[in-house]
């Protein structure tokens, strides 16, 4: 083949694939929040056709009612399904001993993450040494890259002053204050 009757062939072949996938796409209509292809159906509800790109549409999932949104059994007893056993609603209290546990839990990763984040705030203050930190290589000759690095080492230590404010905040809102003190020493 020839080059012009080869780049001919394939715009030819590239706009009957354009024609092909253009015909595949139904005409979708909108029906308040549902959608459908069925023109009958839409012109006897008075739906809305959709122009524009292809519509693709997911069904969701429905949520399931609670025991309490049950109407209760002959006994008067709400209705207890396997589907519905599992669902805790906001009246159920969870064991005391296992909320302890789940605060015992929050209260070491919290202390842990205090220790990482004060280990940060020391080296970030070693560094920026009162805002008088070393020259490195070229600040000596270029002063404003050095006032650049200056600053930069203080923003990462009021952020890292911050991370522990705000870890030792948390710490205090977990055990009632009575940890905020003792924290607040160290």
């Amino acid at each position: 083949m020839k080059p012009t009757l080869a780049i001919q062939w394939l715009a030819v072949s590239a706009a009957g694939l354009c024609l092909v996938q253009a015909q595949a796409q139904e005409r979708i209509y909108r029906c308040g929040n549902e959608y459908t292809n069925n023109a009958e159906v839409a012109k006897s509800r008075g739906c809305t056709l959709m122009e524009g790109g292809n519509i693709t549409i997911v069904q969701g999932t429905t949520p399931q009612r609670s025991a309490e949104a049950r109407p209760p059994s002959a006994s008067g007893a709400p209705r207890s399904t396997p589907s519905t056993t599992s669902v805790r609603t906001s009246t159920e209290r969870v064991d005391a001993a296992a909320q302890r546990a789940r605060d015992s839990d929050a209260r070491a990763i919290l202390e842990a993450e205090l220790r990482k984040a004060e280990e940060r705030l020391a080296q970030a203050k070693k560094e920026y040494a009162n805002g008088e930190p070393e020259k490195q290589g070229i600040e000596s000759r270029n002063h404003q890259r050095y006032l650049d690095r200056v600053a930069e080492l203080k923003a990462v230590v009021a952020r890292a002053q911050s991370d522990v404010d705000g870890i030792r905040r948390e710490l205090g809102r977990l055990s009632g204050g009575a940890n905020s003190a003792s924290s607040a020493a160290k």
